[in-house]
């Protein structure tokens, strides 16, 4: 008897150790909010509509690590966006349309396999002094600047205050294609450095044409570099991203997109900013629009807080560039059927937990 009980305690110890070893945790974001916009794409009228995401892009998610010994980790990360306006899954009605990953990580840097942001969107989220927020921000003017890519390798490592990251996608949407490997195949590589209030970063991104017919031979290059500067409650922004699309029949077709930005925390618990994003289409007859956000967020608690966001789309020559949610613009049009200015309000919330 006493050898069964001596037995199951060590039993219970190894698993007890074993566990302690691993955890997953569940975790997401619920943000709705109120928008008006005026103009609207469409009949040219106001619109007064319930939108989910304007902060952050509602979604839950699991995550989980385990110690494998010597400093060695497994990693996963599901996770899956939805629309709390009406309960529907986002991201193309996708189980995990956010992120669906699992690798390794350890001192050399974290190896993931799956589909995942891409560095644009890394980079982006660093230096765009909106974080990418899904309604007003720099992705209203590139959606890729807030891009996910499929069937994807994807390798971060820090040394220091230096980041290295790389990945290599064997298509970016969808299932890859016998006898045409290029296909959606992107692939793109970053650095970035901070120390103390200073920090840069640069990517440089490589897209082919994920469809074909007359768009299989269009190739999208994209370089941006960012850089933020941190003084007292203030932080100032400022950033560049250089397009360019080949390829029949899109021929050769270019863009510049700008941004500069500030952020002040005011007080504990309010944050403000402030940001102008101007682009200058290369495209024969596209205009260049600029998006001008201003943008206040208040903290309830350390979970909970309320938002006012403000946006003022202005459209000059034949660019019509809307307010958009992980915009229309990209490197062949600015158009979205009128060249209105848009103005845009959304106040809301949003809990994290």
């Amino acid at each position: 008897m006493k050898i069964k009980l001596f037995a199951a305690a060590a039993a219970a110890l190894v698993s007890a150790g074993a566990f302690a070893q691993s955890s997953v945790s569940l975790y997401g974001v619920a943000d709705a909010g109120v928008e008006w916009v005026n103009k609207a794409p469409g009949n040219g009228d106001s619109r007064v509509a319930l939108q989910s995401g304007n902060m952050s892009g509602s979604r839950w998610g699991l995550r989980g690590t385990e110690d494998l010994g010597g400093g060695l980790k497994g990693i996963f990360n599901l996770e899956s966006g939805f629309n709390i306006d009406d309960g529907r899954s986002a991201q193309d009605n996708r189980l995990f349309g956010r992120a669906a990953y699992v690798g390794l990580q350890g001192q050399w840097g974290q190896l993931t396999l799956g589909r995942q942001t891409n560095l644009l969107y890394d980079f982006a989220l660093q230096y765009d002094p909106m974080a990418i927020a899904s309604r007003y921000s720099i992705a209203s003017q590139d959606a890729a600047m807030a891009g996910r890519t499929d069937n994807a390798v994807k390798y971060t490592g820090t040394f220091g205050g230096l980041t290295a990251s790389a990945l290599y996608s064997t298509r970016n949407d969808g299932q890859e294609v016998a006898g045409n490997n290029k296909l959606g195949r992107e692939w793109s590589a970053g650095l970035n450095y901070a120390s103390g209030p200073f920090a840069v970063g640069a990517v440089y991104d490589q897209l082919n044409s994920n469809t074909t017919g007359l768009l299989a031979d269009v190739k999208t290059q994209r370089a941006t570099v960012g850089g933020t500067y941190a003084f007292g409650p203030a932080k100032l922004y400022a950033g560049y991203r250089w397009a360019h699309a080949t390829g029949l029949p899109v021929d050769s077709a270019r863009s510049n997109l700008y941004w500069l930005g500030a952020g002040y925390q005011a007080t504990p618990a309010l944050t403000l900013t402030g940001t102008a994003y101007y682009q200058n289409f290369k495209t024969t007859g596209a205009g260049n629009p600029w998006l001008f956000v201003v943008s206040s967020d208040y903290a309830l608690s350390k979970r909970t807080d309320a938002y006012l966001n403000l946006a003022y789309a202005k459209n000059s020559s034949n660019a019509a560039l809307p307010l958009g949610v992980n915009g229309i613009g990209d490197v062949f049009t600015s158009a979205d059927g009128s060249t209105n200015n848009q103005m845009g309000a959304v106040v809301g919330i949003r809990h994290k937990f």
